[in-house]
């Protein structure tokens, strides 16, 4: 039985700083998710494809040691995806990519009560449409949060990217969005409004990031800001998956996901999500005082929430 089911890719990050050696992390934003929440002691498996390479070894080997488990069909064809990571002096990240998405139909897990939809395997075919089957499957079961992770370079035409990005919405419960995320699909556009936008096509809840100055909970309600947890930032590398995956693992303590929860998550207090703000951003900040994509486990983000 797994009570969380992450459907996306696997992505090598080829860290690049001036002056230095590169540097290969496992990452890839559903990845990411997916491993976080191990980490934090959920049950957890994550639906992608991985390479019989050095890099997919890597990545694989990181995950399975967290306990994640790994569903990949395995086919000889498959390359693990790659990301040239290349840093600032502040540590914000710029990306370059090698990835190709072809996930293929597949039968998941029994037990599954929340599934997380990421990036680029949600929008990019010919994988994409097998996700989004899946997803809409499983809906009847279990709870879906969905993490748009812009990436301009691999989304082709806007209009095309913004209706692909508004069907995974429409399929969720929980929607995370950076507010950068949001400039690019919507440019101009307030936050609230996009927010609002969002709520409309079905989600209970949209969390909007906002970096350096925190994030802000939009439900059909309510609208509740968390301040920013204060850290010294090593790099910013994952730290939004580090934010989804603590935002879930919060819910579910709460008993917020499933699908029998839906009208309780659709209920959701003010209180109750500036806890869920408090407990992300705070997974965040540990996760940008490091290196890497290296999201806290349950010890540590008990320590820093006091």
């Amino acid at each position: 039985m797994t009570d969380f089911l992450v459907i996306g890719e696997c992505v090598a990050d080829i860290v690049r700083v001036p002056g230095l050696p590169d540097v290969t992390h496992p990452g890839g934003s559903p990845a990411n998710v997916a491993y976080g929440l191990a980490r934090l002691g959920r049950s957890t498996a994550l639906l992608t494809e991985v390479g019989a390479d050095r890099e997919g070894a890597l990545i694989r080997d990181r995950l399975v040691a967290a306990g994640v488990e790994v569903l990949a069909d395995g086919r000889p064809e498959v390359t693990t995806p790659t990301a040239v990571v290349t840093l600032d002096e502040q540590g914000r990240a710029s990306y370059d990519f090698d990835i190709r998405w072809t996930l293929r139909p597949t039968e998941p897990p029994a037990g599954i009560r929340h599934v997380h939809l990421g990036s680029i395997a949600a929008v990019a075919e010919p994988g994409a449409a097998a996700v989004l089957e899946l997803a809409a499957r499983l809906r009847s079961g279990a709870t879906v949060s969905y993490d748009p992770n812009v990436r301009p370079a691999l989304l082709g035409p806007h209009p095309a990217a913004v209706a692909a990005v508004e069907r995974c919405v429409a399929l969720a419960d929980l929607v995370k969005a950076s507010d950068e995320d949001l400039e690019w699909l919507y440019p101009g556009e307030p936050l609230r409004a996009v927010a609002k936008r969002w709520l409309g096509l079905g989600p209970a809840a949209v969390f909007v990031t906002l970096g350096g100055e925190g994030a802000t909970a939009f439900t059909a309600t309510q609208e509740v800001h968390g301040a920013p947890v204060r850290t010294e930032v090593a790099d910013t590398v994952g730290a939004g998956d580090s934010f989804m995956s603590a935002a879930l693992d919060s819910l579910a303590g709460l008993g917020l996901l499933g699908a029998d929860a839906r009208p309780a998550l659709a209920a959701l207090h003010d209180v109750t999500l500036a806890a869920v703000l408090r407990h992300a951003a705070t997974a965040a900040a540990l996760t940008v005082s490091r290196p890497g994509a290296n999201p806290p486990d349950t010890a540590e983000l008990r320590a820093a929430l006091g």
